[in-house]
Protein backbone atom coordinates (compact mmCIF):
# COMPACT_ATOMS: atom_id res chain seq x y z
CA UNK A 1 0.00 0.00 0.00
CA UNK A 2 1.12 3.46 -0.35
CA UNK A 3 2.20 5.76 2.07
CA UNK A 4 -0.23 8.73 2.78
CA UNK A 5 0.39 11.68 1.82
CA UNK A 6 0.27 14.30 4.64
CA UNK A 7 -0.18 18.20 4.34
CA UNK A 8 1.21 20.60 7.14
CA UNK A 9 3.00 23.80 7.46
CA UNK A 10 6.57 24.55 8.16
CA UNK A 11 6.52 26.69 11.82
CA UNK A 12 9.99 26.25 12.69
CA UNK A 13 13.68 26.25 10.44
CA UNK A 14 16.67 26.50 11.44
CA UNK A 15 18.32 26.89 7.96
CA UNK A 16 22.14 26.95 9.32
CA UNK A 17 21.45 23.05 10.76
CA UNK A 18 18.92 21.95 8.31
CA UNK A 19 15.96 21.04 10.43
CA UNK A 20 12.41 22.57 11.48
CA UNK A 21 9.02 21.12 12.48
CA UNK A 22 5.73 21.30 10.50
CA UNK A 23 2.43 21.57 12.08
CA UNK A 24 -0.07 19.34 10.19
CA UNK A 25 -3.39 20.52 9.00
CA UNK A 26 -5.17 17.98 10.70
CA UNK A 27 -3.80 19.24 14.16
CA UNK A 28 -1.86 16.16 15.50
CA UNK A 29 1.88 16.35 16.87
CA UNK A 30 4.11 18.58 15.37
CA UNK A 31 6.84 16.53 12.97
CA UNK A 32 10.86 16.68 11.91
CA UNK A 33 11.59 17.73 9.26
CA UNK A 34 15.02 17.78 8.12
CA UNK A 35 16.51 18.73 5.23
CA UNK A 36 17.50 15.14 3.66
CA UNK A 37 13.87 14.36 4.04
CA UNK A 38 13.13 16.68 1.16
CA UNK A 39 12.50 15.18 -2.22
CA UNK A 40 14.94 16.90 -4.74
CA UNK A 41 14.52 20.48 -3.48
CA UNK A 42 15.17 23.20 -5.78
CA UNK A 43 14.95 25.55 -2.91
CA UNK A 44 15.74 26.16 0.73
CA UNK A 45 12.93 25.50 3.40
CA UNK A 46 11.49 29.00 4.85
CA UNK A 47 9.14 29.30 7.34
CA UNK A 48 5.06 29.26 6.72
CA UNK A 49 5.68 26.65 3.72
CA UNK A 50 3.01 24.51 3.09
CA UNK A 51 4.90 21.03 2.81
CA UNK A 52 3.75 17.97 1.65
CA UNK A 53 4.73 14.53 3.02
CA UNK A 54 5.00 11.09 4.65
CA UNK A 55 5.11 10.05 7.74
CA UNK A 56 7.90 7.82 9.60
CA UNK A 57 9.25 6.62 13.06
CA UNK A 58 12.32 6.81 13.73
CA UNK A 59 14.49 3.83 16.62
CA UNK A 60 13.06 6.97 19.45
CA UNK A 61 9.69 6.61 18.30
CA UNK A 62 9.64 10.39 17.02
CA UNK A 63 7.42 11.35 13.75
CA UNK A 64 10.08 12.35 10.91
CA UNK A 65 8.65 13.81 7.79
CA UNK A 66 10.12 12.08 4.36
CA UNK A 67 9.89 12.12 0.72
CA UNK A 68 8.90 16.19 1.78
CA UNK A 69 7.96 18.43 -1.54
CA UNK A 70 7.46 22.14 -0.77
CA UNK A 71 3.95 22.69 -2.05
CA UNK A 72 4.02 25.30 -5.31
CA UNK A 73 7.71 24.28 -6.18
CA UNK A 74 8.67 21.87 -8.79
CA UNK A 75 10.76 18.85 -7.55
CA UNK A 76 14.40 18.89 -9.10
CA UNK A 77 15.82 15.91 -10.10
CA UNK A 78 19.05 14.18 -8.90
CA UNK A 79 22.17 13.80 -10.27
CA UNK A 80 21.30 10.30 -10.45
CA UNK A 81 17.85 10.91 -12.03
CA UNK A 82 19.30 13.25 -14.74
CA UNK A 83 22.13 10.31 -15.64
CA UNK A 84 19.55 8.16 -15.94
CA UNK A 85 17.16 10.06 -18.02
CA UNK A 86 19.90 11.34 -20.15
CA UNK A 87 20.92 7.59 -20.75
CA UNK A 88 17.69 6.96 -21.76
CA UNK A 89 17.04 9.73 -24.21
CA UNK A 90 20.36 8.72 -25.87
CA UNK A 91 19.21 5.09 -26.16
CA UNK A 92 15.89 5.93 -27.44
CA UNK A 93 17.48 9.33 -29.95
CA UNK A 94 20.01 5.83 -30.76
CA UNK A 95 17.45 3.40 -31.56
CA UNK A 96 15.38 5.82 -33.24
CA UNK A 97 18.42 7.03 -35.75
CA UNK A 98 19.30 3.02 -35.82
CA UNK A 99 15.85 2.59 -37.04
CA UNK A 100 15.60 5.49 -39.94
CA UNK A 101 18.63 3.87 -40.72
CA UNK A 102 17.40 0.75 -41.60
CA UNK A 103 14.96 2.27 -43.55
CA UNK A 104 16.65 4.20 -45.96
CA UNK A 105 19.16 1.33 -46.31
CA UNK A 106 16.07 -0.71 -47.75
CA UNK A 107 14.53 2.01 -49.77
CA UNK A 108 17.94 2.49 -51.28
CA UNK A 109 18.45 -0.78 -52.15
CA UNK A 110 15.14 -1.92 -53.18
CA UNK A 111 16.28 -2.10 -56.51
CA UNK A 112 19.62 -2.60 -56.92
CA UNK A 113 19.66 -5.68 -54.44
CA UNK A 114 15.84 -6.43 -55.47
CA UNK A 115 17.33 -6.56 -59.18
CA UNK A 116 20.39 -8.17 -58.86
CA UNK A 117 18.68 -10.93 -56.63
CA UNK A 118 16.28 -11.68 -59.32
CA UNK A 119 19.25 -12.07 -61.84
CA UNK A 120 20.49 -14.77 -59.74
CA UNK A 121 17.27 -16.16 -59.58
CA UNK A 122 17.08 -16.56 -63.25
CA UNK A 123 19.95 -16.89 -64.74
CA UNK A 124 22.35 -18.19 -61.94
CA UNK A 125 24.38 -15.06 -62.20
CA UNK A 126 25.22 -14.21 -58.46
CA UNK A 127 28.66 -11.92 -59.68
CA UNK A 128 25.82 -8.55 -59.51
CA UNK A 129 24.89 -9.69 -55.70
CA UNK A 130 28.25 -10.90 -54.77
CA UNK A 131 29.85 -7.61 -55.73
CA UNK A 132 27.35 -5.30 -54.13
CA UNK A 133 28.07 -7.01 -50.72
CA UNK A 134 31.48 -7.62 -51.34
CA UNK A 135 32.04 -3.89 -52.46
CA UNK A 136 29.93 -2.56 -49.49
CA UNK A 137 31.51 -4.60 -46.95
CA UNK A 138 35.30 -2.93 -48.01
CA UNK A 139 34.55 0.41 -48.94
CA UNK A 140 32.83 0.38 -45.47
CA UNK A 141 36.26 -0.42 -44.18
CA UNK A 142 37.97 1.98 -46.38
CA UNK A 143 36.00 4.91 -44.96
CA UNK A 144 36.29 3.77 -41.78
CA UNK A 145 40.42 3.49 -42.25
CA UNK A 146 40.01 7.19 -43.55
CA UNK A 147 37.87 8.47 -40.92
CA UNK A 148 40.95 7.04 -38.52
CA UNK A 149 43.89 8.33 -40.82
CA UNK A 150 41.71 11.69 -41.11
CA UNK A 151 42.01 11.74 -37.12
CA UNK A 152 45.52 11.23 -36.43
CA UNK A 153 46.86 13.57 -40.02
CA UNK A 154 48.11 10.50 -41.90
CA UNK A 155 48.05 9.50 -45.32
CA UNK A 156 44.48 9.83 -46.42
CA UNK A 157 42.55 7.47 -49.01
CA UNK A 158 42.00 9.57 -52.20
CA UNK A 159 38.41 10.29 -52.81
CA UNK A 160 39.00 9.17 -56.33
CA UNK A 161 39.49 5.53 -55.10
CA UNK A 162 36.25 5.44 -52.55
CA UNK A 163 34.51 6.53 -55.54
CA UNK A 164 35.73 3.59 -57.46
CA UNK A 165 34.71 1.63 -54.95
CA UNK A 166 31.23 2.82 -54.89
CA UNK A 167 30.76 3.09 -58.59
CA UNK A 168 31.92 -0.43 -58.14
CA UNK A 169 28.77 -1.65 -55.87
CA UNK A 170 30.24 -0.42 -52.73
CA UNK A 171 27.97 2.58 -52.64
CA UNK A 172 25.56 0.95 -50.11
CA UNK A 173 28.98 0.27 -47.86
CA UNK A 174 29.46 3.73 -48.10
CA UNK A 175 26.09 5.53 -47.75
CA UNK A 176 25.98 3.33 -44.19
CA UNK A 177 29.50 4.74 -43.10
CA UNK A 178 28.79 8.03 -43.91
CA UNK A 179 25.72 7.81 -41.21
CA UNK A 180 27.17 5.77 -38.98
CA UNK A 181 30.99 7.05 -39.00
CA UNK A 182 29.99 10.57 -39.55
CA UNK A 183 32.66 10.49 -42.97
CA UNK A 184 32.64 12.13 -46.01
CA UNK A 185 28.90 13.26 -45.41
CA UNK A 186 29.43 17.12 -45.44
CA UNK A 187 31.39 18.03 -47.85
CA UNK A 188 28.96 18.47 -51.06
CA UNK A 189 31.07 18.56 -54.01
CA UNK A 190 31.96 14.62 -52.61
CA UNK A 191 28.24 14.31 -52.19
CA UNK A 192 27.05 15.47 -55.78
CA UNK A 193 29.11 12.87 -57.04
CA UNK A 194 28.23 10.15 -54.55
CA UNK A 195 24.31 10.71 -55.36
CA UNK A 196 25.19 10.59 -59.07
CA UNK A 197 26.56 6.98 -58.43
CA UNK A 198 23.84 5.86 -56.66
CA UNK A 199 21.09 7.54 -58.61
CA UNK A 200 22.96 5.44 -61.75
CA UNK A 201 22.59 1.99 -60.24
CA UNK A 202 18.99 2.67 -58.93
CA UNK A 203 18.09 3.84 -62.53
CA UNK A 204 20.07 0.67 -63.79
CA UNK A 205 18.21 -2.04 -62.19
CA UNK A 206 14.95 0.35 -62.32
CA UNK A 207 14.94 0.35 -66.58
CA UNK A 208 16.59 -3.68 -66.07
CA UNK A 209 13.24 -4.67 -64.03
CA UNK A 210 10.79 -2.95 -66.19
CA UNK A 211 12.18 -3.71 -69.43
CA UNK A 212 12.47 -7.35 -67.66
CA UNK A 213 8.31 -7.04 -66.87
CA UNK A 214 7.23 -5.64 -69.64
CA UNK A 215 8.92 -7.91 -72.54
Amino acid sequence: MKPKTHKGQLTVWKDERGFGFIKPDNGDQDVFLHITGLKNPNRRPQVDDIILYQVTVDNKGKLRASNAVIEGTASQPSPKQLAKTSAKRKRSKKRTKSSSLVWQVLFLSLFPIGGSVHLASITSNFIPLLMYLSMSGLTFLLYAHDKSHARTGEWRIPEKTLHLCELAGGWLGAFIAQRTLRHKSSKNSYQVVFWVIVAFHIMFWSAWLLKYLFN
